[in-house]
């Protein structure tokens, strides 16, 4: 069968790959197109149009690409009805793929949605469209069940795929002498995002706690589908190392992490490395942010949680003092250091075990069938 994927982001790019061969395993004869990034190509998607290209960040941001975003859902919608895919898969990136799912309906085309819109954050009556626009809603967090039945919309849970790719990943023996990070130094992991304006907005504050912690090295993962200059003037500001597309070998061997709010923050928790959570945007776009969200918390980890786990620095409140304060305590030895620990054992139980790609592709293939 032929099977019509849209991922706008990075996160969205490593699900969408996951997915595929959980897709190709009920369906050996699977044929895949849509939009992703580099690891969905590696796995046979016929790429159309790179997230790198597409990835815009706040309400203000979004609002002054309108035209560009426009351009684009036109140039997919043409993509989808010319391909005549049996089901389109959305993964994720609701501020597009919501409209894509209303037009396939229209269309009269089957639409699968993995890895729900965090429609229980903000305006909640979304729940209403995708229950008009989505066949099939595949979620990855137990309590999105229990939120769409109050709508009276069947859900599957499939578990959360970031355990896929932690079960997957296999750590390279020679990561601190292939990148020079030297051996007798712990290291603090620096993950400032995979979009440009996350780099520019969060990087800078992050490595202006390094003159505090003179014993430790810093290390930034870097993105590869980010021009390498972007990098350059912090790198070459700051005693930092770089690494680029290796943010699961960074990881296991940190000693901590100061991490830009995202998909990012719950797979440094699923690696036992204690966190700092880092947020910044426009001014506009977080007042309006604050008026629309309905949860206590931005990072994955706390909302899972239901507590704060991990310190969140939000706006005004990511600032160096605080920075080096929280960073201090969440070390070894730290004041909320085994606090942190022991969260993290309880969060590793709440996400579950391996498996949800290929639950998800399995259930695709039967709702097919």
């Amino acid at each position: 069968m032929k099977y019509y994927l849209v991922a706008g982001e990075r996160s969205g790019d490593l699900h969408g790959s996951n997915l595929i061969k959980g897709i190709r395993e009920n369906d050996p004869d699977a044929q895949f197109r849509g939009w992703g990034g580099d690891m969905m190509e590696a796995e046979g998607l016929e790429l159309v149009k790179h997230y790198k290209d597409t990835a815009y960040m706040g309400f203000l941001e979004v609002i002054l690409n309108l035209h560009k975003i426009s351009g684009f859902l036109k140039e997919c919608k043409t993509d989808i009805l010319n391909y005549k895919p049996d089901a389109l898969i959305l993964i994720d990136y609701p501020g597009f793929n919501l409209r894509i799912a209303a037009f396939a309906r229209k269309k009269g085309l089957k639409v699968f949605y993995y890895i729900s819109p965090k429609v229980w954050a903000w305006n909640q009556k979304r729940a209403l469209r995708i229950k008009e626009n989505v066949d099939h809603m595949f979620v990855i967090f137990p309590f999105e069940t229990e939120f769409y039945s109050k709508y009276d919309y069947k859900v599957d849970y499939v578990g959360n795929p970031l355990m896929d790719a932690i079960a997957s990943f296999r750590p390279d023996p020679d990561f601190r002498s292939k990148n020079q990070i030297p051996a007798d130094k712990p290291v603090i992991a620096l993950l400032p995002g995979s979009r440009q304006q996350e780099i520019t907005g969060m990087l800078d504050m992050m490595l202006r706690t390094q003159p505090h912690f003179p014993d430790h090295q810093f290390v930034i993962a870097g993105v590869s589908n980010l021009p390498a200059s972007l990098y350059q003037r912090y790198v070459s500001a700051h005693n930092a190392i770089i690494v680029y597309e290796s943010t699961y070998d960074l990881l296991a061997i940190a000693e901590a992490a100061l991490v830009t709010s995202g998909t990012a923050t719950l797979e440094t928790a699923l690696f036992n490395v204690p966190e700092v959570v880092c947020y910044k945007t426009s001014g506009l776009s977080y007042v309006i942010a604050k008026q629309l969200i309905r949860v206590p918390y931005i990072s994955l980890v706390n909302l899972i949680m239901k507590k704060e786990t991990v310190r969140e620095l939000i706006q005004s409140e990511l600032n160096e003092a605080n920075l080096v304060n929280e960073l201090k305590q969440i070390l070894p030895g730290g004041s909320k250091h085994q606090a942190q620990m022991n969260d993290y054992g309880v969060l590793r139980e709440l996400v579950g075990e391996s498996g949800a790609s290929v639950k998800a592709g399995r259930l695709m293939v039967e709702y097919l069938k």
